[in-house]
């Protein structure tokens, strides 16, 4: 990734997830603090995508099946 596709975030953290933060640094799991912060921001999204695709899909089915209750209803309960 490119210095050039990067934006600036300013935010605010509590402490002991900055010392959590520097203690991954400081053993080498993450290059530095900016690249943790965005392995976690990009793991929310595709976490957070994947929930919200299967709640869209069970809208979309439970939309289906209100639909023909609904066919179901005008077809049988006519008076």
């Amino acid at each position: 990734m490119e210095d050039t596709d990067l934006e600036k975030v300013t935010l605010r953290l509590p402490a002991r997830y900055i010392r959590a933060l520097d203690f991954l640094v400081k053993v080498d799991d993450f290059p530095s603090r900016s690249e943790a912060i965005r392995a976690a921001i990009r793991d929310l999204i595709y976490d957070r995508l994947d929930l919200v695709a299967d709640k869209m899909k069970r809208m979309e089915e439970a939309e289906k099946t209100l639909a023909a209750i609904e066919e179901m209803e005008q077809k049988y309960l006519k008076k």
